[in-house]
């Protein structure tokens, strides 16, 4: 066993962490390529395996998968790899050696804890956190402090859950998200954070120029601001920080390209400097309490003074015995003597001056508790502290006081703060160099917002006890000599903070810069969005080049805007959107229970993953509503991207897991009971064949489902193969491959089902019982007409026609069959004009009224016009038989044409005997006579022939009216075919069909069997449109002198052909052109005997049409005419 796991250490079964385009995640567990076949039988090789030999391709041995698994390595994206193929290249010669991988060993301090603390500390701290709290208030502070820390709390153990739940390899969340969520989350959710990450780029960058520009080098600045006011000296200062912005930004991209390793090797320096500014805030909060720092703030009354405008805090000064107005006096006054005039309230108010930095000790807390928002231009004015203002003068030195540079609210404050809570991801993003990623990732994690939380929270309750509120609301520490505020409180030098902030905002931007185009490379190999796939090339060492770029690019895009308080709360949606949807995969796997879902990390649950969720969402439209709307529709313009493309990944994600729950409690819900008759639609089964190459006979029968469902309810494409399932199974898989590319094709929205069976009848019958699952079942049927059904060869194939027309009736089922399926239309094809004919003969619960409703909502039979004809028999009155017909339209609210068509009782023409005769002569050889197909053909087509001769031999006579002389004028009409017949003698023909006839011909036959119902209804049919001779069964003896004769003929079969006869007549009449014929179809017979004769009236009742849609109910109502 030792020898064969030492075989096996230089196997590789790590996946592609990048995503190798295949459509499911490669597992070095199963299947795994990496032994050759050799290999693999080797291993059984003189071991006790062979029973399992036949099995070794697909289940490797417990030796050989334990020493995949302890090779099995994740490393991420990081410049580690990069660094180590730059090194494999160099160290490459005529031999490719393979390098040992070696374990990771960053542990959770190194490894979690510290890059964590250094994302999350950053350019808010130092540049924003003391305006915050001025503006704010302690109490809003610590408010929005607690929420942020809260949320990004919750967020790290919904994370750690997932981190926990096996390897994470590099892409952080992405990975996460996507695993979790599936390929369209996953993509939209990397792309938000891939902005946010490159946004927080820009951020650090500004940060760092408001730095440098302000508190450093003043001087530095190319658009000088000396001696402008107001929106001039705002806008010289933005155009600064464009123009030094996209210097820095293009010589850091310029570092990251060159090499990643210094980057990451200056990592520690940046942290160092991060944490010295820290401990150097809190060392200067201790000092202030015993010796605090001299920073005093000249004030005017109750207005804050700049520290440029006074060189002493006084308005005059005296010097031997002599006043000497100051360089303040001078600011307001229009010269330096006494007497000058000056500025009305510098006249009314004396000049003070106040410590900046009073100390802990103070007091000050308390009037600092409660914000003071403030609107732009306003001037900054301490409490407690009288002012003597004029309402009607106009200031005309404004901008000698500290003024407000943006209008302040609440939300605004949210959105600035929340990027420094961000960075809790960069534990997880080195799961790959972690020695035990499963624990350090939690403990790191949690351990790192703990403390930055802590700190804080304390520096929120600090600087309200120390600072001076004017002070704090001193963004740019204009009236503390151009102090950054936080560095006047630190200990010993306020250059300690200024250069720690510098550095530290350098760094944080180097690794935004790093880490946003290794993601966004992540992303695009991963292959689930087409259009970024060129961003996952880059230099030979895998350097993202391409993606580099694009970062580099869309982070101009925030130096562009140039304003710090502007591209916060834009990096603050995306990051929001991300840790949302963080939350929401480890609930939805918590909550569905996934057998997989099985973190170390226990300290999580559902409810926590929601409050997470939900905090997550408020803060977004808190922060910004618009710029919330902005970042939702970008993840869903993605989502919608990445679902129009067909992302062909299979992750095992949540979604599915929701699918599967949602459809199963939809399931459950539709057992509870059928569907209400306004609820009912089509549920379509349709029934196809397939040829010995497995493709579908009938495709047109998919065109007319997608044109009658419109994408709307269920459709279940079906087909039997003929065989058993062992042998069989590859033909069954084609044939569903087949049946799948055809609905694509034809744009049907379904499910396919093939099915195996001995014979084609039974497979048929399994389809019909089983499809569907619990109240998600088939309610219709629908299947093609039987081509060439009359041939021998077809036989078995009406057989079958006629029993699945059986199968729905008992099922209770509606069933449509198209006649002549070639002829319909394909989707492409459009019908300008033309109508839709129902023949409404027999009530089927509304199928023929809504059938032609569904087909119209489809372009090809959109622009055709409906037409009701319906059947009126002699004792029905047919004016008030329309007027309620169309009364009952309008109640169903559809548009549509009404005939009545009157048929009254008539004489069963000698045709129609001959038409009988034929058929059952047919019938009776094919069942007596056991012939060859030819000369089974050879033997019905001479039977057909001599008949019609015999016919057509005959002349014509009169015409015996049946009825009124009005009956008589509307019974002319001409025969389908050169086939009238007549007999000589009109007065010996006695044969008339009356009421009063043992073949009674009445709308309802009392005596009718239930199963012969549809068949009976159907001879309300009956038409005036032939002329009717009845002739005697003496004359028909010596006309054609065949067995049976006439008077022997089924007298069943003899009324339902005169039904169909006649109502064909009348159909092709008023229904020649129509586009489309729906009408009833008559039940099949109760016994086996004669099903020739009904494929037979079915084929008469038809001929003549072109496209005939046979329509049979289910026995249920399914229109209605309440709402």
């Amino acid at each position: 066993m030792l020898n064969n796991m030492t075989d096996c250490e230089d196997g590789e079964g790590g996946p592609n962490i990048q995503g190798d385009g295949n459509p499911k995640e490669s597992s070095p567990f199963i299947n795994s390529s990496a032994a050759s076949d050799a290999e693999k039988s080797q291993q059984y090789d003189g071991k006790n395996m062979a029973l399992f030999e036949e099995e070794m391709d697909t289940s490797p041995m417990v030796s050989s998968l334990l020493s995949t698994l302890a090779n099995y390595s994740n490393l991420p994206t990081g410049s580690k790899e990069h660094e180590e193929a730059e090194n494999n290249e160099e160290g490459s010669g005529a031999r490719p050696s393979k390098k040992p991988v070696k374990a990771p060993q960053l542990g959770t301090l190194m490894g979690v804890y510290l890059p964590c603390i250094q994302n999350i500390f950053g350019v808010i701290l130092f540049l924003r956190m003391t305006w915050m709290v001025g503006i704010g208030g302690v109490f809003g502070s610590f408010i929005i402090v607690f929420m942020c820390c809260s949320t990004t709390m919750l967020t790290a153990i919904s994370m750690s859950a997932i981190a926990t739940n096996g390897v994470v390899p590099a892409g952080g969340s992405y990975y996460m998200i996507s695993r979790s969520l599936g390929p369209e989350f996953g993509g939209a959710v990397g792309i938000c954070f891939y902005l946010g990450t490159t946004f927080a780029g820009a951020m650090y960058i500004l940060g760092c120029i408001e730095i440098l520009l302000i508190y450093i080098v003043p001087q530095a600045a190319i658009f000088k601001i000396e001696g402008l006011e107001g929106p001039e000296a705002e806008e010289a200062l933005l155009n600064n920080m464009r123009v030094y912005g996209t210097i820095v930004l293009s010589f850091m991209a310029l570092v990251v390209f060159v090499g990643v390793k210094y980057v990451n090797k200056l990592a520690l320096v940046f942290l160092a400097c991060v944490i010295l500014s820290i401990v150097a805030v809190y060392g200067g909060v201790i000092k202030s309490a015993v010796e605090p720092p001299v920073f005093p703030v000249c004030l005017l009354g109750n207005r804050t003074l700049m520290s440029k405008v006074y060189d002493v805090c006084a308005k005059v000064i005296e010097i031997d015995n002599e006043t000497i107005t100051t360089k303040l006096w001078r600011s307001f006054c229009d010269s330096e003597s006494l007497n000058a005039t000056c500025d009305e309230y510098f006249n009314n108010n004396n000049v003070t001056e106040i410590q900046g930095i009073p100390g802990v000790t103070s007091g000050i807390l308390a009037e600092n508790l409660f914000g003071n928002y403030l609107e732009k231009g306003m001037i900054l004015e301490k409490r407690g502290i009288a002012s003597d203002v004029d309402p009607d003068s106009v200031s005309t030195s404004s901008n000698r006081y500290v003024q407000a540079d943006i209008t302040s609210f609440f939300t605004l404050l949210v959105g600035i703060y929340f990027p420094s809570v961000t960075g809790i991801m960069a534990g997880s993003n080195r799961s790959g160099d972690l020695r035990d990623a499963q624990k350090s990732i939690p403990i790191g994690t949690i351990a790192a917002i703990t403390t930055t939380s802590t700190v804080y929270m304390s520096c929120v309750v600090l600087f309200g006890a120390c600072i001076e509120g004017v002070v704090l609301r001193d963004k740019f520490g204009e009236g503390v000599n151009g102090n950054l505020v936080i560095g006047t409180l630190a200990w010993p030098s306020p250059w300690v903070i200024v250069f720690g902030s510098f550095f530290s905002t350098c760094g944080a931007g180097l690794q935004s810069l790093t880490g946003a185009p290794r993601l966004l490379q992540a992303i695009s190999r991963d292959g689930i969005i087409p259009f970024l796939r060129v961003f996952g090339h880059g230099k030979a060492n895998g350097e993202p080049t391409w993606a580099l770029l694009l970062t580099a690019s869309i982070c101009e895009i925030g130096i562009i805007i140039a304003s710090l308080d502007a591209v916060a709360p834009i990096l603050s949606m995306f990051f929001l959107m991300c840790y949302m949807f963080v939350n929401l995969a480890c609930a939805l796997q918590t909550l569905l229970r996934t057998p997989n879902w099985r973190p170390r990390f226990k300290f999580y649950h559902w409810a926590l993953s929601f409050l997470g969720m939900s905090l997550c969402l408020a803060l977004m439209f808190i922060c910004s509503w618009y710029y919330a709307i902005v970042a939702m529709g970008i993840a869903t313009c993605i989502y919608k991207y990445i679902e129009f493309c067909g992302a062909e990944k299979e992750w095992g994600d949540g979604i599915r897991g929701i699918s599967l729950s949602a459809a199963r409690f939809a399931l459950m819900r539709l057992e509870e009971g059928p569907p209400h008759t306004k609820n009912w639609r089509p549920q379509v089964l349709v029934l196809v064949s397939v040829d010995e190459e497995q493709n579908v006979e009938q495709p047109r029968l998919l065109s007319l489902t997608n044109q009658l469902k419109a994408g709307k309810g269920l459709t279940i494409v079906g087909t039997s193969v003929q065989g058993t399932f062992l042998d069989n199974y590859a033909e069954a898989q084609r044939a569903d491959q087949s049946l799948r590319k055809l609905m694509e094709t034809e744009k049907v929205k379904g499910f396919s089902q093939v099915v195996i069976s001995s014979n084609l009848r039974d497979g048929t019958s399994h389809l019909i019982q089983v499809g569907g699952l619990g109240g998600l079942k088939h309610n219709t049927v629908m299947v093609s007409w039987p081509r060439n059904w009359k041939h021998p060869e077809y036989h078995q194939q009406f057989r079958n026609f006629i029993e699945v027309v059986r199968e729905t009736t008992i099922a209770s089922l509606a069933l449509l069959v198209p006649k002549n399926i070639s002829s319909y239309p394909s989707n492409g094809e459009r019908f300008t004009e033309g109508h839709i004919d129902v023949w409404w003969i027999v009530h089927d619960g509304g199928m023929l009224m809504l059938l032609p409703f569904l087909l119209r909502q489809h372009k090809v039979w959109r622009k055709c016009r409906m037409r009701i004809f319906t059947v009126a028999q002699m004792d029905d009155n047919s004016i008030q038989m329309k007027k309620d017909l169309l009364t009952f339209l309008y109640h169903l609210r559809i548009d549509a044409e009404v005939e009545v068509v009157e048929m009254h009782d008539g004489d069963i023409s000698a045709y129609t005997y001959e038409k009988t005769l034929i058929m059952e002569q047919r019938s009776q050889i094919l069942k007596q006579m056991h012939l060859t197909k030819n000369e089974m053909e050879r033997e019905i087509q001479s039977i057909t022939d001599s008949s019609r001769g015999s016919i057509r031999r005959k002349n014509p006579s009169t015409l015996r009216p049946q009825h009124s002389g009005e009956e008589a004028a509307a019974s002319v009409a001409e025969s389908p075919e050169e086939e009238s017949v007549a007999v000589s003698n009109p007065k010996q023909v006695q044969l008339i069909h009356t009421k009063n006839a043992s073949t009674p011909t009445s709308p309802i036959s009392p005596t009718a069997p239930a199963g012969g119902a549809a068949a009976s209804a159907d001879k309300k049919g009956a038409d005036k449109g032939k002329t009717f001779l009845a002739a005697t069964p003496e004359a028909g003896k010596d006309r054609f002198n065949m067995k049976p004769e006439w008077e022997n003929l089924n007298q069943t079969d003899l009324r339902r052909m005169h039904t169909a006869m006649r109502l064909n007549e009348v159909i092709t009449k008023k229904s020649k052109e129509a586009k489309l014929v729906l009408l009833n179809m008559p039940g099949p017979p109760k016994n086996r005997v004669g099903e020739e004769n009904y494929m037979e009236f079915l084929e008469v009742l038809t001929e003549g049409l072109n496209r005939v849609l046979l329509v049979r109910g289910g026995g249920r109502e399914v229109i209605t005419i309440y709402s």
